[in-house]
């Protein structure tokens, strides 16, 4: 089968598209013929490498998995030959402290399709079983696929991790990305005042249109200053802060007293310097999310099915082209998410 595939660590000129082995599912499997996949930064990080990934190559990402089920294993009974479905992009193998709790993602031995095991950049995919849904009818496989990650992720962040409530304020650095897109939508669903950080007059435009109440372009004005005028002087309850380096210490000037400021990615870099004032003496906390459990999974499908939260696609391209969406990714050019297709 085709994939877009690296046999090594590296920059995007490691990718290839070409023939890699075909998969065969295992008693608990499901091979689903790939219709769509997003792309996602996860994929960017999974390509460069680091310490400690250790992979089977060739290796190939895409968490981000609808298409139809082409075959099953010798156990599965819940699925058929030619069901629409999408995919739950984590799992844990294992049954351990924090999956008897309904926390799988913060096992170590969290599982990501596209990172420690190949993902949806082919023409065919395994799954475990369980970790399929169905998918309406009435959507295309770019809808469908879209917005799994990102919605899953957000869903977590703000909900289940940030505990937003109703009344409260969010503050969402940076309005193209994928989580972002969602966690607007998502922190309006909750009732909550949204202020977005915007990269230019077109990312402020289209992030109005998602729903934000506040809209600040950065390439105009300080976001601290007009964020600290406009709350007027208060700041926000939640920051969503998926930069990292480069706005981690502002995001903690203009989060409020007893603020809480979410991280589920760290595009500009890992390392931060921190003012460890602010965080004492206005009661700041600092939380960390990744993805979510499968109840996340299934809470995000219903809204998603029922129009309640939209998918943000930038653009589909053909996964021939993997390496021309990665690198736009990268260069953080798009608004939403990049769908191949095979």
């Amino acid at each position: 089968m085709k994939a877009l595939h690296f046999i090594t660590h590296g920059g995007p000129e490691v990718l290839r598209y070409g023939d890699v082995p075909e998969p065969v599912p295992g008693p608990r499997q499901v091979r689903v013929r790939v219709r769509a996949c997003a792309v996602n930064h996860l994929d960017v990080w999974v390509r460069r490498g680091w310490p400690g990934l250790d992979l089977s190559m060739p290796h190939w990402g895409g968490s981000d998995i609808a298409g139809v089920v082409d075959s099953v294993g010798s156990e599965v009974t819940q699925w058929r030959v030619g069901d629409r479905v999408v995919a739950n992009p984590g799992w844990c193998p294992v049954e351990d402290e924090f999956t008897l709790r309904g926390e799988h993602s913060m096992s170590p031995q969290y599982r990501i399709l596209g990172e420690q095991v190949p993902g949806g950049f082919a023409e065919y995919a395994l799954v475990p079983a369980g970790n399929l849904a169905a998918m309406p009818d009435s959507l295309d496989f770019p809808e469908a696929a879209a917005p799994l990650v990102v919605t899953i992720t957000a869903w977590r962040m703000l909900i289940h991790r940030a505990g937003l409530r109703a009344g409260e304020s969010v503050l969402i650095v940076g309005a193209g990305g994928g989580v972002n897109t969602m966690a607007v939508q998502i922190a309006r669903l909750a009732g909550a005042t949204v202020y977005v950080v915007a990269g230019g007059p077109e990312k402020a435009r289209k992030a109005e249109e998602l729903g934000a109440d506040y809209v600040i372009d950065r390439s105009l004005r300080d976001w601290d200053k007009e964020m600290l005028k406009l709350t007027r002087r208060r700041g926000v309850d939640v920051v969503v802060d998926n930069v990292g380096a480069a706005t981690l210490p502002t995001s903690m000037k203009v989060a409020a007293r007893g603020g809480r400021i979410v991280i589920v990615g760290n595009t500009s870099g890992p390392l931060a310097e921190l003012d460890l004032r602010y965080i004492f003496s206005k009661q700041i906390q600092l939380i960390g999310s990744t993805l979510g459990n499968h109840q996340d999974f299934l809470e995000v499908l219903a809204l998603l099915w029922k129009g309640k939260l939209r998918p943000v696609i930038d653009r589909v391209m053909p996964l021939s082209r993997g390496r021309e969406a990665l690198q736009r990714i990268e260069h953080g050019d798009p608004f939403g998410k990049i769908v191949l297709v095979p």
